[in-house]
Protein backbone atom coordinates (compact mmCIF):
# COMPACT_ATOMS: atom_id res chain seq x y z
CA UNK A 1 0.00 0.00 0.00
CA UNK A 2 2.36 2.27 0.95
CA UNK A 3 5.28 4.39 -0.84
CA UNK A 4 8.20 6.25 0.13
CA UNK A 5 9.56 9.34 0.20
CA UNK A 6 13.43 9.36 0.73
CA UNK A 7 14.42 12.05 2.84
CA UNK A 8 17.83 14.32 2.67
CA UNK A 9 19.43 12.71 6.07
CA UNK A 10 18.56 9.24 4.19
CA UNK A 11 15.36 8.28 5.94
CA UNK A 12 12.32 7.45 4.45
CA UNK A 13 8.80 8.42 5.33
CA UNK A 14 5.46 7.52 4.33
CA UNK A 15 3.95 9.22 0.95
CA UNK A 16 1.18 9.93 2.90
CA UNK A 17 0.62 10.66 6.66
CA UNK A 18 -2.16 11.08 8.95
CA UNK A 19 -2.84 14.87 10.65
CA UNK A 20 -4.39 14.97 14.20
CA UNK A 21 -4.94 18.24 14.84
CA UNK A 22 -7.94 18.58 17.38
CA UNK A 23 -8.12 15.07 18.17
CA UNK A 24 -7.89 14.39 21.61
CA UNK A 25 -9.14 12.42 24.73
CA UNK A 26 -9.90 8.58 24.39
CA UNK A 27 -12.39 9.22 21.42
CA UNK A 28 -9.12 10.93 19.59
CA UNK A 29 -6.95 8.04 20.17
CA UNK A 30 -9.49 5.24 18.78
CA UNK A 31 -9.54 7.36 16.10
CA UNK A 32 -5.88 7.60 15.76
CA UNK A 33 -5.48 3.84 16.73
CA UNK A 34 -8.24 3.13 13.68
CA UNK A 35 -5.93 5.04 11.01
CA UNK A 36 -3.12 2.87 11.94
CA UNK A 37 -4.78 0.02 11.93
CA UNK A 38 -6.21 0.66 8.33
CA UNK A 39 -2.58 1.41 6.92
CA UNK A 40 -1.42 4.85 8.00
CA UNK A 41 2.71 4.74 8.96
CA UNK A 42 3.31 8.32 9.71
CA UNK A 43 1.04 10.25 12.46
CA UNK A 44 1.41 13.76 12.64
CA UNK A 45 1.27 15.67 16.20
CA UNK A 46 2.49 19.11 17.55
CA UNK A 47 2.84 20.43 21.30
CA UNK A 48 0.21 22.78 21.29
CA UNK A 49 -2.34 19.80 19.87
CA UNK A 50 -2.47 19.09 23.23
CA UNK A 51 -2.49 15.04 22.13
CA UNK A 52 0.89 13.76 22.26
CA UNK A 53 -0.07 11.26 24.75
CA UNK A 54 -3.13 10.43 23.46
CA UNK A 55 -1.24 9.66 20.36
CA UNK A 56 1.40 7.77 22.25
CA UNK A 57 -1.36 5.82 23.69
CA UNK A 58 -3.05 4.99 20.68
CA UNK A 59 0.79 3.61 18.84
CA UNK A 60 0.78 1.57 21.85
CA UNK A 61 -2.72 0.21 21.22
CA UNK A 62 -3.04 -0.74 17.76
CA UNK A 63 -1.74 -3.96 15.89
CA UNK A 64 1.34 -1.97 14.36
CA UNK A 65 4.99 -2.46 15.50
CA UNK A 66 6.37 0.97 17.00
CA UNK A 67 9.39 0.47 14.16
CA UNK A 68 6.77 0.48 11.43
CA UNK A 69 5.02 4.12 12.17
CA UNK A 70 7.01 7.49 12.22
CA UNK A 71 5.80 9.84 14.38
CA UNK A 72 6.36 13.64 14.33
CA UNK A 73 5.46 16.56 16.55
CA UNK A 74 6.41 20.36 16.14
CA UNK A 75 7.64 22.82 18.58
CA UNK A 76 5.79 25.59 20.08
CA UNK A 77 6.91 29.13 19.45
CA UNK A 78 6.76 29.85 23.19
CA UNK A 79 9.83 27.05 23.72
CA UNK A 80 12.32 28.52 20.90
CA UNK A 81 15.28 29.62 23.20
CA UNK A 82 17.35 27.47 23.26
CA UNK A 83 17.14 25.96 26.63
CA UNK A 84 13.24 25.81 26.47
CA UNK A 85 13.40 24.61 23.43
CA UNK A 86 15.35 21.19 24.55
CA UNK A 87 13.16 20.96 27.45
CA UNK A 88 10.27 20.85 25.30
CA UNK A 89 11.51 18.57 23.22
CA UNK A 90 12.38 16.03 26.19
CA UNK A 91 8.53 16.76 27.27
CA UNK A 92 7.14 15.32 23.65
CA UNK A 93 9.21 12.16 23.94
CA UNK A 94 8.24 11.79 27.79
CA UNK A 95 4.55 12.55 26.82
CA UNK A 96 3.78 10.24 23.79
CA UNK A 97 5.85 7.48 26.39
CA UNK A 98 8.35 6.43 23.16
CA UNK A 99 12.24 6.80 23.37
CA UNK A 100 12.76 8.95 20.51
CA UNK A 101 10.49 10.83 17.77
CA UNK A 102 10.54 10.28 13.85
CA UNK A 103 10.40 13.81 13.09
CA UNK A 104 10.31 16.92 14.83
CA UNK A 105 9.24 19.97 13.17
CA UNK A 106 9.85 23.93 14.67
CA UNK A 107 5.96 24.80 14.47
CA UNK A 108 5.82 28.47 12.90
CA UNK A 109 9.34 30.45 13.09
CA UNK A 110 7.79 33.62 14.88
CA UNK A 111 9.90 35.86 13.23
CA UNK A 112 8.97 39.25 15.45
CA UNK A 113 9.83 37.13 18.26
CA UNK A 114 13.56 36.06 16.21
CA UNK A 115 14.31 33.09 18.52
CA UNK A 116 14.12 30.45 15.32
CA UNK A 117 17.85 29.86 14.78
CA UNK A 118 18.64 28.58 18.50
CA UNK A 119 15.50 26.53 18.45
CA UNK A 120 16.94 25.05 15.49
CA UNK A 121 20.42 24.46 17.02
CA UNK A 122 18.13 22.81 20.30
CA UNK A 123 16.87 20.51 17.15
CA UNK A 124 20.19 20.08 15.83
CA UNK A 125 21.51 19.17 19.28
CA UNK A 126 18.48 16.64 20.24
CA UNK A 127 19.16 14.63 16.94
CA UNK A 128 22.92 14.04 18.25
CA UNK A 129 21.75 12.63 21.14
CA UNK A 130 19.12 10.79 20.19
CA UNK A 131 15.65 11.95 20.74
CA UNK A 132 14.80 12.95 17.08
CA UNK A 133 15.71 10.78 14.06
CA UNK A 134 15.16 13.79 11.46
CA UNK A 135 14.60 17.55 11.98
CA UNK A 136 12.75 20.05 10.14
CA UNK A 137 10.56 22.70 10.29
CA UNK A 138 6.78 24.18 9.36
CA UNK A 139 5.50 27.24 7.64
CA UNK A 140 8.95 28.44 7.03
CA UNK A 141 9.57 31.34 4.16
CA UNK A 142 12.65 30.86 1.71
CA UNK A 143 14.61 33.84 4.55
CA UNK A 144 13.59 31.94 6.82
CA UNK A 145 15.71 28.51 5.53
CA UNK A 146 18.44 30.19 4.62
CA UNK A 147 19.18 31.85 7.76
CA UNK A 148 19.65 28.41 9.13
CA UNK A 149 21.44 27.45 6.18
CA UNK A 150 23.80 30.20 6.92
CA UNK A 151 24.34 30.21 10.75
CA UNK A 152 24.41 26.53 11.06
CA UNK A 153 25.20 25.12 7.97
CA UNK A 154 22.12 22.21 8.24
CA UNK A 155 19.10 22.39 6.36
CA UNK A 156 15.95 21.06 7.50
CA UNK A 157 14.40 17.78 5.44
CA UNK A 158 11.03 18.36 5.76
CA UNK A 159 9.09 21.94 5.71
CA UNK A 160 5.79 21.57 6.26
CA UNK A 161 3.21 23.78 4.91
CA UNK A 162 -0.20 24.61 3.76
CA UNK A 163 -0.94 23.34 0.70
CA UNK A 164 -3.84 22.80 -1.18
CA UNK A 165 -5.51 23.11 -4.81
CA UNK A 166 -6.67 26.85 -3.81
CA UNK A 167 -2.92 27.61 -2.35
CA UNK A 168 -0.71 25.07 -4.19
CA UNK A 169 2.54 26.90 -3.18
CA UNK A 170 4.63 26.99 -6.41
CA UNK A 171 7.20 28.80 -5.35
CA UNK A 172 7.79 27.76 -1.88
CA UNK A 173 7.69 24.06 -3.14
CA UNK A 174 10.54 25.26 -5.84
CA UNK A 175 12.76 26.48 -3.83
CA UNK A 176 11.82 23.40 -1.46
CA UNK A 177 13.06 21.69 -4.00
CA UNK A 178 16.12 24.11 -5.13
CA UNK A 179 17.72 22.48 -1.15
CA UNK A 180 16.24 18.86 -1.48
CA UNK A 181 13.75 20.06 1.37
CA UNK A 182 10.45 17.95 1.07
CA UNK A 183 7.48 19.95 1.13
CA UNK A 184 4.65 18.54 3.44
CA UNK A 185 1.29 19.69 3.05
CA UNK A 186 -1.04 20.97 6.37
CA UNK A 187 -4.46 21.12 5.27
CA UNK A 188 -4.64 19.40 1.95
CA UNK A 189 -8.42 19.39 2.03
CA UNK A 190 -8.09 22.73 2.73
CA UNK A 191 -10.31 21.62 5.51
CA UNK A 192 -12.87 20.40 3.10
CA UNK A 193 -14.07 23.83 3.35
CA UNK A 194 -16.14 24.91 -0.38
CA UNK A 195 -12.94 22.76 -2.06
CA UNK A 196 -15.06 19.63 -2.06
CA UNK A 197 -17.80 20.99 -3.94
CA UNK A 198 -15.25 22.45 -6.71
CA UNK A 199 -16.97 21.43 -10.39
CA UNK A 200 -13.33 21.81 -11.87
CA UNK A 201 -12.55 19.29 -9.62
CA UNK A 202 -15.40 17.30 -9.60
CA UNK A 203 -15.01 16.66 -13.14
CA UNK A 204 -11.49 15.28 -13.26
CA UNK A 205 -12.75 13.12 -10.52
CA UNK A 206 -15.35 11.79 -12.23
CA UNK A 207 -13.43 10.76 -14.94
CA UNK A 208 -11.35 8.91 -12.75
CA UNK A 209 -14.20 7.11 -11.07
CA UNK A 210 -12.33 9.14 -7.57
CA UNK A 211 -13.95 11.40 -4.83
CA UNK A 212 -12.38 15.04 -4.90
CA UNK A 213 -10.53 14.16 -1.78
CA UNK A 214 -8.91 11.41 -3.95
CA UNK A 215 -8.07 13.47 -6.59
CA UNK A 216 -6.76 16.45 -4.85
CA UNK A 217 -4.56 13.69 -2.87
CA UNK A 218 -3.64 12.20 -5.71
CA UNK A 219 -2.55 15.40 -7.39
CA UNK A 220 -0.28 16.44 -4.11
CA UNK A 221 1.37 13.29 -4.15
CA UNK A 222 2.30 14.17 -8.20
CA UNK A 223 3.36 17.65 -7.89
CA UNK A 224 6.26 15.35 -4.67
CA UNK A 225 4.76 16.52 -1.87
CA UNK A 226 3.48 14.92 1.51
CA UNK A 227 -0.17 15.37 2.21
CA UNK A 228 -1.53 14.74 6.07
CA UNK A 229 -5.51 14.54 5.35
CA UNK A 230 -7.54 14.34 8.78
CA UNK A 231 -10.75 11.99 8.77
CA UNK A 232 -12.23 10.59 11.67
CA UNK A 233 -14.59 8.04 10.07
CA UNK A 234 -12.88 4.55 9.04
CA UNK A 235 -14.34 4.75 5.19
CA UNK A 236 -12.40 8.59 4.62
CA UNK A 237 -9.48 7.01 6.21
CA UNK A 238 -9.47 4.39 3.55
CA UNK A 239 -10.65 6.29 0.61
CA UNK A 240 -7.55 8.89 1.60
CA UNK A 241 -4.85 5.89 1.32
CA UNK A 242 -6.50 4.86 -1.91
CA UNK A 243 -4.75 7.00 -4.23
CA UNK A 244 -1.92 4.93 -5.51
CA UNK A 245 -3.79 3.13 -8.15
CA UNK A 246 -4.51 5.96 -11.17
CA UNK A 247 -2.70 8.42 -12.32
CA UNK A 248 -3.39 12.11 -13.05
CA UNK A 249 -2.95 13.33 -16.52
CA UNK A 250 -0.65 16.45 -17.09
CA UNK A 251 -3.83 18.00 -18.66
CA UNK A 252 -5.46 17.41 -15.23
CA UNK A 253 -2.84 18.29 -13.36
CA UNK A 254 -2.63 21.71 -15.00
CA UNK A 255 -6.28 21.75 -14.42
CA UNK A 256 -6.00 21.77 -10.60
CA UNK A 257 -2.76 24.05 -10.45
CA UNK A 258 -4.65 26.71 -12.32
CA UNK A 259 -6.88 26.70 -9.25
CA UNK A 260 -4.93 28.24 -6.87
CA UNK A 261 -5.06 31.93 -5.48
CA UNK A 262 -2.81 34.63 -4.52
CA UNK A 263 -4.87 35.38 -1.29
CA UNK A 264 -5.86 31.35 -0.98
CA UNK A 265 -4.75 30.70 2.70
CA UNK A 266 -7.63 29.22 4.47
CA UNK A 267 -7.42 31.81 7.72
CA UNK A 268 -4.59 34.13 6.31
CA UNK A 269 -1.83 32.77 8.14
CA UNK A 270 1.43 34.56 6.61
CA UNK A 271 4.53 33.02 8.37
CA UNK A 272 6.22 36.47 7.72
CA UNK A 273 3.91 38.00 10.15
CA UNK A 274 1.75 35.53 12.48
CA UNK A 275 3.54 34.11 15.60
CA UNK A 276 2.26 31.17 17.34
CA UNK A 277 2.77 30.58 20.66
Amino acid sequence: MHEYYQLADGFQIPEIGFGTYKLRGSYGSRVIEQALNVGYRLIDSAFNYENEGIVGQAIRNSSVARDQITVASKLPGRCQTYQKALDAIQESVARFGLDYLDLYLIHWPNPQQDHYVEAWQALIDAQKNGLIRSIGVSNFLPEHIERLERETGILPVINQVELHPYFNQSLQREFNASKNILTQAWSPLARAAEIISDPTIQKVADQYGKSIPQVILRWEKQLGVLPIPKASHVKRQIDNLNIFDFTLSQTDMAQLNALTKTNGRLKDLDPAVHEEF
